[in-house]
């Protein structure tokens, strides 16, 4: 084994006076995060920005104990080593340690004392520019027998800090809230979802639903829900076509589902005569906040078209667009998932996929980027698709990801969900307002991200494309 991939001890008899060990590190914002969820320690002045610009450093700092705990790493692993034992440390705090700083720890042997193996230690930390910002002394029992093992390799840890969440939901802080038909929230959990985006400021809510359900599911819910309008309905079907009349008059700007089923609220807002639709096939969308992925991924359709036709696939391709545009991303990269990346005849799914990128070559999907097919990790992994020899704008970076059908699309959200620890925000596109889904499983992270996206495609007042005619749901 090499000396990296082994660790090794001094023992006392070993150790000399004068004798040294040091590491460095530099300071990552993944190091902060990792510090205050193991310390419990949440200091704004370590994890909040725009806080830490008003304090006394004007910037974000390092827990004073990052920097103690590189001392210990030192002593631990370098000198003494495996069989040390911390008996005191002393630290004094003298500079600052910001993001991007490169410290240097290292310990320095003052003094040994035979009787039981005590050794003091000189303890010091400098920066990159040479500073001291941490001095101290420790006092360790030094190991009697030597010790020489595999180093043990790190834990993969991966911090989800849903940032691309908290970013969607700053883009609606300024803006009237948008007044929005919730129809049959009687539940707590559906009451709860509508308040909250509410308390958040991105809602106005209309309640629509029994009264009498509504008012024990806002007691259930620890809600007070005096100050909204409540509109009176018999059931949840009734409830259903009276919020989505709101939204058709004028008088609601959005559509919030509530505690019906979805099939419910869709069975309202489809018919020509009093529903939502436009010239565009209804489609649902989830926005998918993947711990380690750098930035939301848009998954359609899993909840509304069950088996959709090539045509059908244009529109939520084009919905999922729109979306993507009002979220920022000016050219989204459309990937059209198949199980692989190559034309088969016998694979109805990759067809489509190589008629739908024709179809945006001749200009029929306008304001992305298609390639398809191809399979899921080489949409999302440059290394994959690199393996595989795949040579697109798409592979490897795709922002949305477009799925055969309903079950694929439902299966891949929910194991992104519940065995990648990602959340998934709902919205239905393509109809005259955007709807807003949320689960009973939902966190409120997930649920305002969903009302959030909603309320900036009501703002940017996204119209069905021209031309598109006959592609009803």
């Amino acid at each position: 084994m090499s000396d990296e991939t082994i660790i090794e001890n001094r023992t006392f008899d070993e150790i000399v006076i004068g004798a040294t060990a040091s590491l460095t590190r530099t300071l990552t914002e993944q190091d902060i995060q990792l510090f205050a969820l193991v310390s419990g320690d949440v200091n704004p002045a370590h994890l909040d920005a725009d806080y830490a610009a008003t304090d006394i450093f004007q910037r974000v700092i390092a827990h004073g104990m990052w920097g103690g705990g590189l001392i210990s790493a030192v002593l631990g692993t370098e000198l003494p080593g495996p069989g040390a034992i911390y008996l005191s440390q002393s630290l004094r705090f003298t500079r600052p340690v910001g993001l991007g700083d490169t410290i240097t720890a290292s310990v320095t042997v003052l003094e040994k004392r035979t009787e039981r193996r005590i050794v003091l230690f000189d303890c010091r930390c400098v920066n990159q520019d040479g500073e001291e910002v941490i001095s101290g002394q420790a006092e360790v029992m030094a190991p009697s027998e030597k010790v020489r093992r595999p180093r043990m390799a790190l834990p993969d840890v991966r911090l989800s800090d849903h940032d691309g969440y908290r970013r969607l939901i700053e883009l609606t802080s300024t803006g009237e809230p948008a007044l929005t038909a919730v129809a049959h929230p009687c539940s707590a959990a559906a009451l709860g979802a509508a308040i909250e985006a509410a308390e958040a400021g991105l809602i106005a809510p209309v309640l629509v639903g029994p009264q009498a359900r509504i008012r024990k599911a806002a007691q259930e819910a620890g809600k007070d829900i005096s100050a909204y309008r409540l509109i009176a309905a018999d059931h949840s079907h009734d409830a259903a076509a009276r919020a989505v009349a709101l939204v058709r008059s004028g008088e609601a700007k959005l559509l919030m589902k509530g505690s019906l089923h979805t099939d419910e609220l869709m069975g309202a807002v489809v018919p020509s005569a009093t529903g939502l639709r436009t010239e565009r096939r209804i489609s649902h969308a989830y926005i998918m906040d993947v711990p380690g992925h750098p930035a939301p991924l848009i998954i359609t359709d899993a909840a509304i078209n069950i088996a959709p036709s090539l045509q059908d696939k244009a529109d939520i391709i084009r919905n999922a667009i729109d979306l993507a545009h009002v979220m920022g991303i000016e050219e989204p990269r459309v990937a059209i998932l198949c199980a692989v990346e190559t034309v088969n005849p016998d694979m109805p799914s990759t067809l489509d996929a190589a008629a739908l990128c024709k179809m945006a070559d001749r200009g029929q999907i306008a304001g992305g980027v298609l390639d398809g097919p191809l399979a899921f990790d080489n949409a999302i992994s440059e290394a994959a698709a690199r393996e595989k020899g795949i040579i697109s704008p798409v592979a490897g970076k795709a922002d949305i990801l477009v799925v055969p059908n309903l079950e694929a699309g439902n299966m891949l959200a929910k194991q992104l969900t519940f065995l990648g620890g990602a959340d998934a925000a709902g919205i239905v596109l393509g109809a005259r307002v955007p709807i807003i889904l949320t689960s009973r499983a939902d966190s409120l992270r997930t649920r305002l991200a969903s009302c959030a996206v909603a309320v900036l495609m009501a703002r940017a007042a996204t119209k069905a494309a021209p031309g598109v005619q006959g592609n009803t749901p």
